[in-house]
């Protein structure tokens, strides 16, 4: 345990430097920071919500939609099989969760529902001997729909936020049905809000030119077309026109792969591109359609219904609209990140605000301080000499938790600066237990090389297992845990790699230098 060679000091002193370095930022302001060395590390920690300020939502992802609109497709899918079957039937509609169909001959019972069935094999039937059947989803394809809702909403908002620029969010599923989400440091949360709520499901349809909107609310929708609104408001808030646009979609959101504001005729436009089997579609579509309109439809609103010119064969194309510059910017945004399976709602939103962030900062930043300076002196009155290297050792692991975190770009948090509080408690147990044993092997009878060989030895061993259940425990916390308790076992998982390092490997390299330079005759324990 004595015997050090030299190129193991040279290791500890440039990891010691280099968490100086890295640590270092964390003391200078923003524009302090701009005018630091390139060749410096300059990153200081991110803080979280609680510290800096930011938005905390939770939003449900509604699901009973989703599965709605998968029973719409379900009746189109029956109407299609029944008809191409030439089976009579009448009442083919959707009623509350189920699709229901009544046969104008009990006989072709069995008949149209094995049709049913293969449509989708997730499908439970009702049937009757009078001929109606009840097609539902089953409770296990209900559930399992709404586990890839949720998933796939997490990676959607994910790609939504990330294009906001915000930095470091906080994006994970709560219950069946809901994700959290938080935002720190946050300048527009209401603008992120909308960005969140908005499903941005693109498609494009043709219009129905037999009928015109004022007609189909008289005399009622055909049943391969619906009355959609346009998202253009007049003054008092009502849809300044309607369209009759045919259910059929001919192209989907899901086959762009860019969008981008722009302008045209100095308006704010967005522009699309499609991939190659989109592009190819659409080029089929506007070249056997011109001089047609068409419907782009966003979330249930015509954005815009231009007439098809000519065949549009690049694959890419305008939206245009009474767009502002941010509009058309949010919306390029939404398109880039993809639509969600299913609407999101905001049910719960909490603010916090930059003045009660820098109260936490400032407190946590005192707690740590007391919490130092409450060790260092009882050290020094309990150890003398020794306590004050164990001081040293404990200023280092301080510094080198904060290097750490800088360095992995990790999130401080409140309970973060608690796990930091903690950790600076528990560091000093080490030493405590390597001079207890080196005073024990000094009243044994034992010389000073000896009784420091002996203590340092011995007490190994306990100080690897107390800090091995430690580092066990966070990092259970952070695998089980949420936002607040994986903060806390960040520092702590981060404190025990520290502690081990510092008051182990560092205060015994300094206490052996100095014993080979005084070669005291007795220690001052």
């Amino acid at each position: 345990m004595l015997k050090i060679k030299t190129w193991q000091i040279v290791l500890v002193v440039l990891i010691c430097a280099a968490g100086i370095l890295f640590a270092l930022p964390n003391i200078f302001s923003k524009s302090a920071l701009e005018a630091y060395p390139n060749w410096l590390p300059r990153a200081p920690l991110n803080l979280g919500l609680d510290l800096q300020g930011g938005s905390h939502l939770v939003l449900e992802v509604q699901v009973e939609q989703m599965i709605g609109e998968r029973l719409t497709g379900l009746v189109d899918e029956m109407r299609a099989k029944l008809r191409s079957e030439k089976l009579g039937y009448t009442g083919l509609k959707i009623v509350g969760d189920s699709a229901q169909v009544q046969l104008t001959n009990p006989e072709s019972l069995e008949r149209a529902a094995q049709l049913i069935r293969e449509i989708d094999k997730q499908l439970e039937l009702v049937t009757t001997p009078e001929g109606r059947i009840e097609a539902h989803l089953s409770g296990a394809a209900r559930d399992e729909l709404t586990k890839s809702a949720v998933s796939q909403s997490i990676e959607i908002v994910r790609r939504r936020i990330d294009e906001t620029g915000t930095r470091e969010p906080t994006i994970q599923r709560q219950g069946s049905d809901r994700v959290l989400v938080q935002l720190p440091g946050i300048d527009d949360p209401e603008r992120v809000k909308t960005l969140l709520g908005k499903t941005a499901k693109l498609t494009f349809h043709l219009l129905d030119p037999s009928i015109a909107p004022d007609a189909a609310r008289r005399e009622g929708v055909p049943p391969t077309s619906m009355l959609l609104p346009s998202d253009e408001l007049t003054e008092e808030g009502k849809p300044a026109n309607e369209f009759v646009v045919r259910k059929r979609v001919i192209l989907g959101g899901d086959m762009l792969v860019d969008s981008q504001p722009s302008f045209q005729d100095n308006q704010p436009v967005v522009s699309f591109k499609f991939d190659a089997i989109g592009a190819r579609r659409f080029g089929e579509v506007t070249k056997e359609n011109v001089g047609k309109p068409f419907a782009i439809v966003l979330d249930g609103k015509v954005i815009s219904a231009p007439v098809i010119r000519e065949a549009i064969l690049g694959g890419s194309g305008i939206i245009s609209g009474s767009f502002t510059t941010q509009t058309a910017s949010d919306l390029a945004l939404l398109l880039r990140a993809g639509a969600l399976p299913a609407p999101m709602t905001v049910i719960e939103e909490r603010t916090v605000g930059p003045d009660l962030g820098a109260d936490s900062i400032e407190a946590g930043a005192l707690a740590s301080l007391v919490a130092l300076v409450a060790v260092i002196v009882f050290m020094l009155l309990s150890y003398g000499f020794f306590g004050l290297v164990a001081n040293v050792a404990l200023v280092l692991n301080l510094i080198l938790m904060v290097a750490i975190m800088s360095l992995f770009q990790a999130t401080l948090t409140l309970p973060g600066i608690a796990g930091i509080v903690l950790t600076l408690g528990v560091a000093v147990d080490a030493n405590v237990l390597i001079y207890e044993r080196i005073r024990e092997e000094v009243r044994n009878g034992k010389g000073t090389f000896g009784a420091m060989e002996a203590g340092f030895r011995r007490a190994f061993a306990t100080i690897l297992d107390s800090n091995l259940t430690h580092l066990i425990s966070a990092i259970v916390l952070y695998a089980v845990g949420t936002g607040p308790i994986r903060g806390f076992a960040v520092a702590a998982g981060i404190g025990v790699v520290t502690t081990l390092f510092t008051q182990v490997l560092v205060s015994r390299y300094m206490l052996v230098l100095w014993l080979r330079a005084r070669r005291p005759q007795k220690l001052p324990l």
